[in-house]
């Protein structure tokens, strides 16, 4: 078992009609907001009327139109530039997690007098950021419960994980009611998300008894609750389940203790999304059965063996070889199921990027050290593969 330190200080609030709370929690931090928020689905489900008429008293500056995918230009550089010129106390983001992962972003640029990019790509160390509080829209990225978000930027086809204590959010507010509106598309989506931010934890050399235990009842909470959402978009209890599934998914608590994998199904699909701008989840989907076979090997072997018995039921009599494959198969076949498109042509990616994306990920994810270390040739047969 590895050293480790470990500290959340997000508040979260969770249940039905639980934004009731705002105004009070919004009043801790001061008077002037900047509110963040996506296309206008929480428009949609009435969600923006509701935070207006309980912020009567604030002033609030909006920043509409940030897109899955966070771009760093306009989204960022408008929220830091509005930020600094209303002198902001706060940012409230509503919607998911791109929303939340652009607002942090924000929040460490909005105080910080050079270039935005520097923080992101950690060339300079922030030394403060704004407070954020988030009202969550879709049960996904598990940003509503840790320090981390994600970044692109088009022009040069990068696509950053900005990770900095400073941007816990100070307070999650997460009612399931919000997202029974999310399409199955996005559903799906967030089901394959949340899904992978668990097995980039639970593959790894070190692990504990409890880890593992954690993780595996993760995996299959998602998969049967992800399923009744599917089949019902408004059972409350399912809704439930799977967003506090989603939201401790990816904050380290399932696998403290254990040793670093390298995260390089998200490494791989960031270039994905980095290049091609598809959806994260399904880009995950993807890869992940094709890096499983990639990585089979006599060493991860006892791994894949002990996945597929937990988590599937597969039987144990099976010869060990056999049960890995039949998990590596299963977990294709329930993000088929989903509805989930599991090859990248259907996404309209050809292998005419490959070399070029193979070496993007090479250069820039560490993946050397990986639970299995990924050479540039090692990320070009799984891209391949996926095609």
């Amino acid at each position: 078992m590895q050293n480790f330190e470990y500290c959340t200080p997000t508040r979260l609030i969770f249940g039905k009609g639980v934004i009731e709370k705002l105004p009070g929690v919004m009043a801790q931090f001061g008077k002037k907001i900047l509110l963040t928020y996506g296309g206008g689905s929480i428009k949609k489900i009435g969600l923006y009327q509701k935070v207006l008429e309980l912020l009567k008293g604030f002033e609030i500056v909006e920043l509409p139109g940030i897109q899955p995918n966070p771009k760093y230009d306009p989204s960022v550089l408008d929220g830091v530039r509005l930020c600094k010129e209303h002198k902001v106390d706060v940012i409230l983001s509503a919607g998911g997690g791109s929303v939340l992962d652009c607002s942090k972003a924000i929040a460490a640029g909005a105080c910080y007098e050079g270039e935005p990019w520097d923080l992101i790509s950690y060339k300079v160390q922030a030394t403060s950021a704004l407070p954020i509080v988030d009202i969550l829209t879709l049960a996904a990225t598990g940003s509503e419960y840790d320090c981390g978000g994600v970044i692109s930027r088009t022009e040069t086809n990068d696509k950053i994980g900005y990770i900095d204590p400073l941007l816990f959010p100070a307070v999650s507010f997460l009612d399931p009611v919000y997202t029974f509106t999310v399409s199955k598309g996005q559903t799906a989506a967030g089901i394959a998300d949340a899904m992978n931010h668990i097995l980039e934890q639970y593959f790894c050399e070190d692990a504990t008894l409890m880890n593992d235990g954690f993780c595996e009842a993760g995996l299959k909470s998602l998969m049967v609750n992800g399923m009744k959402c599917l089949e019902n978009p408004e059972d409350y209890t399912a809704r439930a389940e799977m967003m506090f599934v989603c939201t401790l998914a990816c904050n380290n608590i399932m696998s403290l203790g254990n040793s670093e994998s390298g995260w390089p199904m998200h490494g791989i699909e960031h270039a994905l999304s980095g290049y091609y701008d598809i959806t994260h989840g399904w880009g995950l989907a993807i890869i992940t059965p094709r890096w499983m076979q990639h990585i089979l090997s006599e060493r991860t072997l006892p791994r894949f063996v002990k996945y597929g018995v937990n988590v599937f039921g597969i039987d144990t009599s099976l010869d060990p070889w056999e049960i890995a494959r039949k998990a590596i198969e299963e977990t294709y076949k329930f993000f088929e199921s989903i509805g989930i498109p599991m090859h990248l042509r259907e996404l309209g990616i050809d292998n005419s990027r490959i070399d070029e994306m193979a070496h993007h990920v090479a250069v820039n994810e560490g993946l050397e050290n990986a639970y299995v270390p990924l050479t540039e040739q090692d990320i070009r047969k799984i891209l391949i593969k996926s095609l």
